[in-house]
């Protein structure tokens, strides 16, 4: 049963994130590149404020995936890294903590490049 309400509140979560996503995208001028920035931001904001952490606790997926989700991933990156490095983990910190996510996005998008043409529209 345990499962099942994990499962129920990670679709909640991010059906919910993914629906002011869609919200946005209907009903205001904003561009997908200002929405998904808009995005990594407020995970960021939100786990400085100390109100993502529970949510990712409830919803663990639902909360993580999405790109609010790695903005979270940031914060952390950068607050264990100040933590243990000190002044120096501001800038390291991020990065190492979101490597495997931007070498993944950067790989497969090398590899849709070299596969699909691209057409001007």
């Amino acid at each position: 049963m345990e499962i099942i309400t994990k499962c129920l509140w990670a679709f909640i979560v991010g059906g919910a994130l993914c629906l002011i996503g869609q919200i946005l995208i209907d009903y205001t001028k904003l561009t997908p590149a200002r929405i998904l920035t808009a995005y990594v931001i407020s995970g960021v904001a939100l786990t400085g404020l100390g109100i993502y952490k529970p949510l990712v606790k409830l919803a663990g997926a639902g909360a993580t995936v999405p790109l609010t989700g790695f903005g979270y991933c940031l914060a952390q990156g950068v607050k264990e890294a100040v933590d243990s490095q000190g002044l120096l983990g501001v800038i390291t910190g991020g990065l190492s903590a979101t490597a495997a996510g931007i070498t993944v996005a950067v790989v497969l998008g090398f590899l849709a490049a070299l596969i699909f043409k691209s057409d001007d529209k």
